[in-house]
This record gives structure tokens, C-alpha cells and sequence, in this order.
């Protein structure tokens, strides 16, 4: 598999590593007062540890530490692996840079 990084062009997939679906948000996890809000460590777990297994097109981060050192938001089917899209991820890396 081969992916075509937005900084350096198409590189092979050893060059980066797979951190997984890029859709979860981490939650907030603490009142205004700085307190522990009540489902914080729910929540927190539920984020860590709990993931959709989806067949189809997924948005997933890739870090390309063999190449530009960024972290991309790559879109790719998970039963054929097909590569539809990537882009760089919102405010990591080398995409803020401009």
C-alpha cells in the first residue's frame, strides 16, 4: 500500500504509522470549577478503549514520521484498502504551517 502524502508525494505505507479512526473527540472531562464531572471516567474509557469496527470508508490519522514528520487524516476503505483521500490533519504538524 502506498500513500500519497500532501508534503512529499506518494510514499511507501513503511514510512508512516497507523493511530486509528480520527473521528472520536477527546471529552472535556472536568467542570469550569476544575472539579471531576460525574461520567468523566466513562467517558474517558468509553474514548480509550471503545472503538467502531466499520467496513467501508473511514477517516483514520497516519503519522508520517519516515518522511515530513506531519500527521495526515487519511480516508480509506477498510475492506479493500483503497486510499480515497488524504489531507493534512486539522492543526497537527506541518499543516498549520502557511
Amino acid at each position: 500500500m502506498r500513500i500519497a502524502c500532501p508534503f512529499c508525494g506518494e510514499r511507501e505505507l513503511g514510512e508512516f504509522t497507523y493511530l486509528g479512526d480520527a473521528a472520536p473527540k477527546r471529552p472535556a472531562g472536568f467542570a469550569a470549577d476544575g472539579g471531576e464531572l460525574p461520567s468523566a471516567q466513562d467517558d474517558f474509557f468509553d474514548y480509550v478503549y471503545l472503538r467502531d469496527n466499520l467496513a467501508g470508508d473511514m477517516t483514520e490519522h497516519w503519522y508520517h514520521g519516515g518522511g515530513c514528520r506531519s500527521w495526515l487524516a487519511v480516508t480509506r476503505s477498510t475492506t479493500t484498502h483503497e486510499i480515497k483521500a488524504v489531507r493534512p490533519a486539522p492543526g497537527a504538524g506541518a499543516s498549520r504551517a502557511g
